[in-house]
């Protein structure tokens, strides 16, 4: 059996490069958004449902590619992915109008939908439970920089290589990193034995067991609410808001999503190795995911009185994406109430609803923001921000009072 620091640099790391990569291209929309609003004269709604459109097909392919992690292993899966991705991308690099490149971004979107749930799948197959969410984390501190990179270090190359230059970048990326898997990867620990075969239709029925299981159904709302912010807001509607609301021109607003990124990339260590402590002392898996979200919510309460200081600003996103990170730790807290041979599924069933909600809060926020008219510099109006902030810490204020209700009977293991 390999050593935990070459289990992870053999496995984790090189599956957690694909997240990386999915990271990079969706904080890259909040950067480079108002220049495709401009080029392609785009209104917010518009806008909102290009960024939404590669969540649409990250989340139709999530249920498919639960079952073939499951069935195939990661390895195979995610080399496969990643070169989907790298055609996604030369697509958006080529564009000549809004509808090609948002065709680029579905398949993109497709390319990198197994990012985190390959490496869950495999780190609960190599791991004792009690460590996976201490190593999901630390995969997804690495993971993070891709969201770094997307910010100052873009911000600093569009005048060379332009917005498509960026998408042809993330293209040679996902080649490499599709090698690298396939030769580094394993296909499963040694000494185990495959699962039974079984029909395709027993496997597919399996979604079944988890939707209705009862602890999925009562920790879910919340769970995917932490995630679904952070892709909502890094995905496109930061960059603006700083933009509109907080008055910044490209290079503060590149270096205030810079911190942006990292509170998501030191988030995503110090939560999920927290959430691992928390357990091995016996309690809940989800302790640290219930402190996330009321970070989240402190943060966008903050957010929607309109702060103009720039220290303030990066603060409080700094926050909301700190407490937002904590949602993988969440996704292993689920897992643990079901059988290893079903972590691709449960992972990707989560997935799937938290990102159907993306696309509705993506779209949703841009039709917001087309209630009022838009300023002479092509922004939106600050009160459109403000309601829509309201309208996503109102839905997570009632997700998280979901976990309240008296009538479900929980797992004793999920707490």
């Amino acid at each position: 059996m390999l050593r935990p620091m070459s289990l992870f640099a053999r496995i984790t790391l090189p599956l957690a490069a694909v997240n990386f990569i999915n990271q990079a291209n969706r904080s890259l929309v909040a950067v480079i958004g108002p220049l495709l609003a401009l080029e392609f004269c785009l209104t917010a709604a518009e806008l909102g449902l290009l960024a939404a459109c590669f969540f649409a097909a990250y989340a139709m392919a999530q249920l498919p590619i639960g079952l073939a992690l499951d069935l195939k292993g990661p390895r195979r899966v995610q080399a496969t992915l990643a070169l989907i991705a790298a055609t996604g991308f030369i697509i958006s690099a080529l564009s000549a109008d809004v509808w090609m490149l948002a065709a680029g971004r579905c398949v993109a979107g497709v390319g990198v939908a197994a990012g985190l749930m390959a490496m869950l799948k495999a780190n609960t197959q190599w791991y004792p439970k009690e460590r996976v969410a201490a190593v999901t984390g630390a995969g997804l501190f690495f993971a993070s920089m891709g969201g770094l990179a997307a910010t100052m270090p873009v911000q600093w190359a569009l005048p060379f290589i332009g917005w498509r230059g960026v998408f042809v970048v993330l293209a040679g990326l996902a080649v490499s990193v599709s090698v690298w898997i396939w030769f580094s990867v394993p296909n499963a620990p040694p000494g185990v034995a495959p699962a039974p075969r079984r029909s395709l239709r027993q496997e597919i029925g399996e979604y079944g067991r988890i939707f209705k299981d009862p602890v999925f159904l009562r920790l879910v709302p919340t769970v995917a609410m932490l995630s679904t912010l952070n892709f909502t807001y890094q995905g496109l509607w930061s960059g603006p808001w700083l933009r509109d609301v907080g008055g910044l021109a490209d290079a503060p607003r590149a270096a205030a999503l810079f911190i942006y990124s990292i509170g998501m990339m030191t988030g995503s260590l110090l939560t999920g190795q927290a959430a691992s402590f928390a357990q091995s002392r016996g309690y809940s898996p989800m302790l640290v995911p219930y402190i996330g979200v009321a970070g989240c919510l402190f943060a966008q309460a903050m957010l929607m009185l309109g702060p103009t200081d720039f220290w303030t600003m990066a603060l409080l996103w700094f926050l909301f994406s700190f407490s937002g990170s904590v949602g993988p730790a969440g996704y292993a807290a689920i897992g643990q109430g079901f059988p290893p041979a079903l972590a691709g599924r449960v992972a990707t069933a989560i997935n799937f609803l938290m990102l159907c909600v993306v696309f509705l809060f993506q779209t949703g926020i841009g039709a917001i923001l087309d209630l009022w008219p838009r300023n002479a510099d092509g922004g939106w109006a600050p009160e459109g921000y403000a309601w829509a902030l309201g309208m996503t810490l109102s839905i997570q204020f009632a997700a998280a009072l979901w976990i309240l209700l008296p009538w479900w009977q929980p797992r004793k293991e999920a707490g």
